[in-house]
């Protein structure tokens, strides 16, 4: 198909950078334009289906597994077989796509990059166009970096080490207001997805792989077929074969966890799998069912580990899901962050990553995530040590596994509670991960994890909700608003002393405060974070 002229409407609001022109040529914004006027539409339909959803929960305050589906649940069926290249996943590292981040990821050992434009990336222009830049100048090879302070120079590794890259552009709801089409922004996924395609599948497929990538925030099939008429589009609009693109669904939604096979189904001929997260499954928990009363109450969100029943009920039935229709199944993070002075610390958390990815390979997963190089060699070998020389388990189709509609939402059945001590910690790294998206980083490491978007949204979240549910703690004080407000003003104060008058001036201390506080306090509980947040990040 040729490209059409770009539209004269095309606006790109932002300061110029360097090399935008590699990025925002004027066939790629003429596919942005295309994908914006054929999709955008039915984007902002499903947008208001979710809170129809949301309603609907709020009415009933429960889900089930679609009785209009089940003919696609009932049904014989598999995915596309994975390219070579997808094919063994055992082990994937995350993070933001800053030059630093790329070239190491791709050198990290790990099978894949996760190359990520949502939760470890703050969308400033910055960001958003020379992210694409380095993913391109990656491809080309033509990739360096030289720390300004330490001297160290980094390369890439020959191609046969690089690991294989997976692109994760924003979710639906986020909009790009640096790109604006016919009078209105263009979606951030349409942007993120657009630049990265057309620019780079080509590219991909003359290395031996292709535009694969990994799809977040997904609430229903319906989006899901949304993504997939995507790619049915992009991949005619450029002339490559129809089913090169690849993608991988984040189940971090809890409407999501009752349409797995359907998600599948809609994605079939692109589906490379599915993966199981955490803060955003919990995050959504905590939004759909927040006027459900006590028995959704969840507690400090370190207690709520992957063997929680209901949360082992997700786990399960995700591997079980995948290996049935010939789909991957990827487990969720290892967030840890190595101390480089703390031997002790890292013994410790080595200990606990270990047993989570040994579960994780027991339970019949394919991979699994890492935020760390250093957490590539653990992660290997709990899988290695099942697979040997398989790519994958999907043989493993764990029939055994059989999960209940109520089993994914006994958020009652994990004998914890929330407690003052886990309020301060949501306080915290909310505050401390906040002020640093507001100034431009998405992955930020606090207290020895690297902490994302999704962490600012289960902690602002898990105040709002223990307020909301007038929850007492141990020590015997309710959680109010005066007391959030109180905690709030006492870490901010040690933030204070902690980096000095100085460089709290010149961060966004107060701000990330006053936000935190809005958000977690707000009688109308918003969507997401980043969407008050987002009109205050500058660039």
């Amino acid at each position: 198909m040729s490209a059409p002229a770009p539209s004269p409407l095309a606006i790109v609001d932002a300061e110029p950078l360097p090399r935008q022109e590699e990025v925002l040529t004027d066939a790629a914004l003429a596919f942005v334009a295309e994908l914006h006027r054929n999709f955008t539409a039915r984007r902002d339909e499903l947008l208001t289906r979710r809170q129809d959803r949301r309603a609907e929960i709020a009415r009933t305050s429960t889900l089930d597994f679609r009785p209009e589906t089940a003919e696609i649940r009932a049904a014989d069926w598999k995915v596309a077989p994975a390219p070579a290249a997808l094919n063994d996943r055992r082990v994937e590292i995350t993070g933001p796509t800053d030059r630093k981040m790329t070239i190491n990821a791709l050198n990290s050992g790990a099978k894949v990059w996760l190359a990520d434009f949502e939760d470890a990336s703050a969308p400033t222009w910055e960001n958003v166009v020379l992210g694409q830049l380095n993913l391109i100048d990656a491809y080309e090879r033509r990739i360096d970096f030289t720390d300004a302070r330490s001297g160290k120079s980094y390369a890439l590794k020959d191609a046969a080490q690089l690991a294989t890259v997976v692109m994760r552009p924003r979710g639906w709801h986020l909009e790009e207001r640096h790109l604006q089409f016919d009078g209105r922004p263009v979606p951030g996924a349409l942007v993120d997805f657009g630049l990265y395609f057309f620019h780079n599948a080509q590219r991909l497929i003359d290395l031996g792989k292709g535009p694969y990538f990994y799809l977040p925030k997904t609430e229903s099939y319906l989006e899901a077929r949304l993504w997939n008429d995507i790619f049915v589009f992009a991949q005619d609009y450029v002339g490559i074969p129809q089913g090169t693109v690849r993608a991988t669904v984040l189940i971090e939604t809890i409407t999501a966890a009752y349409e797995m096979e359907e998600i599948l189904f809609e994605l079939k001929d692109h589906a490379a799998g599915l993966n199981a997260g955490r803060w955003d499954y919990l995050f959504s928990i905590v939004k759909n069912f927040r006027d459900g009363g006590a028995k959704f109450v969840l507690p400090d969100r370190n207690a709520v580990t992957m063997t929680a029943p209901f949360m082992r009920a997700y786990t399960e039935l995700l591997v079980r899901t995948c290996h049935k229709r010939g789909a991957h199944a990827i487990g969720g993070m290892a967030a840890f962050i190595p101390s480089r002075r703390d031997a002790e610390v890292n013994k410790v958390a080595f200990e606990k990553v270990k047993a989570d990815k040994d579960r994780e390979a027991g339970d019949g997963f394919d991979g699994s995530w890492v935020a760390h190089p250093d957490l590539v060699p653990i992660a290997m070998a709990s899988f290695d040590a099942v697979l040997g020389d398989k790519p994958n388990q999907k043989d493993r189709l764990r029939e055994d596994v059989s999960v209940a509609a109520g089993d994914l939402i006994a958020i009652d059945s994990l004998d914890a509670k929330p407690t003052y001590a886990g309020l301060v910690s949501a306080v915290q790294v909310g505050t401390r991960y906040i002020e640093a998206w507001l100034r431009g980083l998405g992955a930020v490491a606090i207290f020895n994890l690297m902490e994302d978007a999704a962490t600012a949204e289960i902690s602002r979240s898990q105040i709002w909700q223990w307020i909301n549910a007038e929850v007492v703690f141990e020590n015997g004080e309710k959680a109010t608003a005066e007391l959030a407000r109180k905690v709030a003003a006492e870490e901010l104060a040690a933030i204070r002393a902690e980096i000095g008058e100085e460089a709290f001036a010149a961060g966004k201390w107060q701000q990330a405060h006053d936000l935190l506080l809005k958000v977690s306090l707000d009688a109308d509980y918003a969507d997401f974070l980043t969407l008050p947040a987002y009109d205050q990040l500058v660039g």
